[in-house]
């Protein structure tokens, strides 16, 4: 694949851009392919979205486009992301890879959020994952579930510090939920994407971190981190020793989605031809067996299918979100 750093300098030297946004490809004369097409992620490189966007990009080279690259712009919890796909020409050449959060529970929590539903075109879904709750070397050895980590926190209130992906994101709501449970006070450390999160937790900065659990594998694996629950409704199968939530008595049950989307003005013959060629990507079977190191669960769906998922979503957590009065400076 084309590294960003080769595509920056191309696409500086060939291209004009229009409101932050590439301008569209020009056209290869190979069966009408884009010469270029970039998935936007809203994080860091490094990251699980990232990985999948990458793997995925491979196998839509030379089917989707004559090259297939992936444009990170972190920023805002994910937002830059959507506002760089909102701004982008609808002609196929920019998709968005984005967790659910941004699009599902951004809506409720931030007032003034910069975008709507309607900026975006779904596309199909990428990926299943689990949320989990991690603690690094800046908690006792002692500390190995999480009744220990808890009870940890009320001896150690001014330890009492959790980071996620971004302000307002299911991580982040989960720690806010998680402590309004055990009657603890947590105070929530907003990254810019897992990366830099991951990266103050295994440096002991911080002493926890929600977050995606395929972020925790190598090192959980390694013994420099332990995962200590998990949000889902069942055990995952990349994890099958850490026990669920709702198994320790907390009633929380939610996973979390990569979805792949186009710009809301985006054609209806955009879209399908953007959903087969995601849909050929995503059942590969090494898209699907790479995505099982990050601990993803790669599936595809039609574009109506992703639709309905992010509105059931919303309605879940709009309801959830208005119960418990969080907020994205909660």
């Amino acid at each position: 694949m084309i590294t960003r750093r080769c595509f920056t300098q191309l696409t500086a030297s060939l291209l004009p851009t229009l409101g932050g946004a590439p301008a569209a490809w020009a056209q290869s004369s190979k069966e009408g392919m884009p010469d270029m097409a970039r998935i936007i992620s809203g994080f860091p490189a490094g990251g699980t979205a990232d990985a999948l966007a990458r793997r995925v990009g491979d196998r839509m080279r030379g089917q989707y486009a004559g090259a297939v690259v992936v444009d990170n712009k972190p920023g805002a919890g994910g937002q830059i992301g959507i506002l760089n796909l909102r701004d982008s020409p609808a002609d196929g050449t920019s998709l968005l890879i984005t967790p659910s959060s941004m699009l599902s529970i951004y809506p409720y929590t931030y007032p003034k959020l910069r975008y709507t539903l309607d900026d975006v075109a779904p596309v199909s879904v990428g990926a299943m994952f689990d949320h989990g709750l991690a603690v690094g070397p800046g908690v006792p050895e002692s500390v190995r579930t999480l009744p220990d980590f808890l009870a940890w926190l009320q001896a150690n209130p001014n330890s009492a510090n959790y980071g996620s992906p971004g302000a307002g994101s299911m991580p982040h709501m989960l720690g806010v939920l998680l402590a309004q449970f055990a009657k603890i006070d947590m105070r929530h450390i907003a990254y810019r994407g897992t990366v830099p999160g991951m990266q103050d937790l295994l440096g002991g900065q911080i002493p926890a971190f929600w977050g995606p659990i395929g972020d925790y594998l190598q090192h959980s694996k390694g013994g420099k981190l332990r995962v200590l629950a998990i949000a889902g409704a069942k055990r995952s199968p990349f994890l099958p020793q850490v026990p669920t939530l709702t198994e320790l008595g907390h009633p929380l049950k939610v996973s979390e989605w990569y979805g792949f989307f186009l710009p809301g003005k985006a054609s209806p013959d955009t879209i399908k031809r953007a959903s087969q060629a995601l849909q050929a990507a995503l059942v590969h079977p090494d898209v699907v067996d790479y995505g099982k190191q990050y601990g993803l669960e790669v599936k595809s769906s039609s574009p109506a299918q992703l639709a309905q998922m992010l509105k059931a979503d919303a309605e879940q957590w709009r309801g959830l979100i208005k119960q418990t009065g969080f907020t994205a400076e909660s």
